[in-house]
């Protein structure tokens, strides 16, 4: 991998990782472009404990341009767009509607590819360990800036989620603070921790899944499986057998057999529903260890816990969604629609070849 940084007429960094050495990344960009303003900020909910984004100037962000207005393909000619060349293989760029910005954390986006009609399932694994190698690099980046506490990497894929870009991207999130969700798991290891010294809720989770009829795939150095306690109709946690806290902490067989997983669950995710169903829409989740914050979890550290992906979808069944609707949204506690055994058996039903 070869990694090349330059700046955006803006100002925002702009970060090109390349499979091979012999491409010239000398391209400007030739947008007549202000600098970036932001106005995000964090606010605290002392009612609930949550922490909360405001970032009113992300309402005039880019919503589903035309394929040939595409800000996230390459400049072609006098189509200029985020991207100054005319080609590349993986990017990361700021994002210039972040959601957090400054002292509140960074928002990025990444380009899985340049072609404007492919998705991450169809890459090659190659190439999606060249996505890999971008987000593990992005962490360690990342995790060096003094208003981080947590990175994220995820992945949102279809209009029913939300995506206003149709190429094929994702993000990453830079947090100020440890997020709720990854606060609740820390409170579990604790108690479990209470409970048994020597225990680790992680390992046991993954021990229980590595067999059973909610398991869905599995190598030698991961672990892919609907949890017990599934909270959408479709949801797959993957996880490496031997427990890290973050992707820079992988070894190499763990990054080795990590693409090829990857892609066979995302390609299964878009047969789950049948062939003449449209691709399924769905979330791809890197949850990591937070870099920092963690003195309330009396008796555990980041080396407890265990770097997962969590991929769901929103689908429910042919044509029909799951809705976020009274007691999902109104009280946090959902109702699942799929029993969590009959969608790993799906799930294995539609395995590649």
């Amino acid at each position: 991998m070869r990694k090349t940084s330059t700046r955006l007429a803006d100002g925002r960094e702009l970060i090109y990782y390349d499979l091979h050495d012999d491409v010239p990344r000398d391209a400007v960009d030739r947008r007549p472009l202000d600098a970036t303003v932001t106005s995000s900020e964090v606010r605290h909910d002392v009612l609930q404990g949550d922490d909360i984004a405001v970032a009113s100037h992300r309402q005039g962000r880019t919503y589903h341009p035309p394929a040939d207005q595409c800000p996230l393909c390459p400049t072609r000619g006098d189509r200029l767009s985020e991207i100054p060349d005319s080609t590349y293989d993986v990017v990361v760029f700021e994002n210039r509607f972040p959601s957090l910005a400054g002292d509140s954390g960074r928002c990025e986006v990444v380009c899985f590819t340049e072609d404007h009609d492919a998705s991450f399932s169809s890459l090659t694994e190659e190439q999606a360990g060249l996505v890999l190698d971008a987000w593990t690099d992005r962490t360690a980046e990342l995790s060096q800036l003094s208003s981080v506490v947590q990175v994220f990497p995820f992945e949102n894929r279809g209009r029913e989620i939300g995506v206003t870009l149709g190429h094929p991207h994702g993000q990453i999130y830079a947090y100020p603070f440890v997020t709720p969700r990854t606060a609740r798991m820390f409170q579990s290891l604790a108690a479990r921790r209470a409970e048994a010294p020597e225990a680790n809720l992680f390992d046991e989770i993954v021990e229980r899944e590595s067999t059973g009829e909610r398991l869905v795939l599995q190598g030698e150095h991961w672990v892919a499986f609907v949890p017990y306690a599934a909270h959408w109709p479709y949801e797959v946690h993957l996880y490496p057998r031997r427990r890290v806290p973050d992707l820079t902490a992988l070894d190499e067989d763990q990054r080795a057999e990590l693409p090829r997983l990857h892609l066979e669950l995302l390609r299964r995710f878009d047969r789950v529903f049948g062939p003449d169903e449209p691709p399924t829409p769905y979330i791809a989740a890197w949850h990591q260890a937070p870099f920092s914050g963690l003195d309330a979890y009396e008796g555990v550290t980041r080396d407890d816990f265990a770097l997962h992906l969590e991929l769901f979808t929103i689908r429910r069944t042919s044509g029909k969604l799951k809705f976020l609707a009274g007691s999902e949204s109104g009280m946090g506690v959902f109702i699942n629609d799929v029993p969590p055994e009959a969608a790993a058996r799906r799930l294995r039903e539609v395995a590649s070849a």
